[in-house]
């Protein structure tokens, strides 16, 4: 069975979603080192003012320039970023279609203090995949791979986790709660999908992957 394997990210933007939504396995990676700058820290919702980056802080191990695992990546909770991350959440949400719908799926990790980047972001991946009323199993690695061939029989997705990119598939367009004001802004977190569109955002996912 091919399987494909995704980093787990921030919630993840869309084209994320439109890869995996189909798979009844998926492998998530768990060896690789931390990036910098990539969907592991940072989503980008709709704010009042346009696309809005919200960003994980991390600690930075002092005195050692050595490489950490993405695993062991502690997140620096001394700034109060949930309480401000979910603040801005809701304020660029509150009259959104559904946010009520799935506001207490996801208010719930902004409530307990996340210790791990890795952790956080599976717990992410998972109530995404509840929301979305997706019933695909994970597994994590047990080593790292550089890269996969064919006869793996594994499909490499890691790339999504790259941030500074254009969307690999052409995505089509949705209401946006600003897009009288700012225009329709591409690719953002899953969550603008969800809280625009609901329980159609898997038929969207759907549509997209099959006009590929």
């Amino acid at each position: 069975m091919t399987r494909k394997i995704f980093h787990p990210s921030y919630f993840g933007p869309i084209d994320q979603y439109v890869s995996l939504h189909e798979e009844d396995e998926i492998i998530l990676e768990k060896l690789d080192n931390y990036q910098k700058q990539t969907y592991r820290t940072r989503q980008y919702i709709y704010g009042a003012n346009g696309s809005l980056l919200l960003n994980i802080p991390i600690k930075h191990r002092k005195g050692v320039h050595k490489r950490q695992h993405y695993k062991d990546v502690k997140i620096e909770n001394d700034f109060k970023w949930q309480q401000l991350h979910w603040r801005s959440i809701e304020t660029a949400y509150r009259t959104s279609p559904f946010f009520e719908f799935y506001e207490d799926d996801f208010i719930g990790l902004y409530e307990k203090t996340a210790d791990y980047l890795y952790d956080f972001n599976v717990q992410c991946t998972e109530t995404v995949l509840d929301a979305l009323g997706l019933p695909i199993d994970f597994k994590l690695t047990d080593d790292f791979m550089k890269s996969y061939d064919d006869n793996d029989q594994i499909i490499d997705e890691r790339r999504f986790a790259v941030s500074k990119r254009e969307a690999f598939y052409e995505l089509k367009k949705y209401n946006q709660v600003f897009q009288d004001k700012y225009g329709y802004i591409e690719n953002l977190t899953i969550l603008d999908l969800l809280f625009n569109l609901g329980p159609s955002a898997q038929s969207y996912l759907s549509e997209v992957a099959a006009a590929q």
